[in-house]
């Protein structure tokens, strides 16, 4: 694949302004070193949106933003880079990848201290679910190894006492059903983290959906000793 010049950036960041002002340096220099290896191969990036003076950084802040920013693209089918050297929200640019037709790479730093990679693994992992490309290849395809892989019915078999009582486990949640509490899903844009009802359902496991407000509301008014008793 022949990408064209230019090669457009955006750059997922926190909801919180104290956080995106604290990385933005280390974001700043991924992005100068970027830069320099795309000059290498004769190929120039471009900011899909510009650094803010006021709040200090030039992450995209909000999931309403970056709709706006993938809307004022000159086209649909440039191609993309993802550029992330700290932990990001994924929904800031997810809605927008989700319908973008050019080229989309996603790049990380590789730091202890400034968890890109970590922030890149949660984007890959929401892209990969909602079956969005994101490499950039010449020709051929990039297999990975998957040795490790095994099908279950290689594994060794369980006893047929375990086995009884995973029968008893799964025919109880089918017949009473189960509530499974959910604290904010889906926060952080971790789309790739949340798994989907119908799935659950069939197992008899059903989500009750609770806000953090609320745990804490209930945690100024349940005594320690009934708490560790639950």
């Amino acid at each position: 694949m022949v990408i064209q010049s230019p090669t457009y950036l955006v750059a997922s960041g926190d909801s919180r302004l104290a956080a995106n002002q604290t990385c933005w340096e280390a974001q700043d220099n991924l992005e100068k070193a970027l830069n320099k290896t795309f000059q290498s191969f004769n190929h120039t990036i471009k900011r899909a949106h510009e650094y803010d003076e006021i709040k200090k950084h030039g992450f995209i802040d909000s999931q309403r933003m970056g709709m706006q920013v993938f809307a004022n693209l000159p086209s649909d089918n440039v191609p993309l880079i993802v550029a992330e050297a700290v932990w990001q929200y994924s929904h800031h640019v997810l809605a927008g990848l989700t319908t973008h037709k050019g080229p989309i790479l996603t790049v990380a730093n590789w730091s202890g201290q400034w968890p890109g990679l970590v922030g890149m693994l949660n984007l890959n992992g929401s892209l990969t679910k909602a079956n969005i490309k994101y490499k950039w290849l010449e020709n051929g395809t990039i297999e990975h190894d998957i040795s490790h892989i095994r099908s279950l019915n290689q594994c060794k078999q369980i006893s047929s006492e375990y086995e009884e009582i995973g029968k008893k486990i799964a025919e109880d949640l089918l017949k009473n059903k189960a509530i499974m509490g959910v604290f904010d899903e889906g926060c952080m844009g971790m789309y790739n983290a949340i798994v989907p009802d119908e799935l659950l359902h069939k197992l008899g496991i059903f989500k009750e959906r609770l806000s953090q407000s609320a745990l804490y509301y209930e945690m100024q008014n349940t005594k320690d000793e009934e708490a560790r008793a639950i």
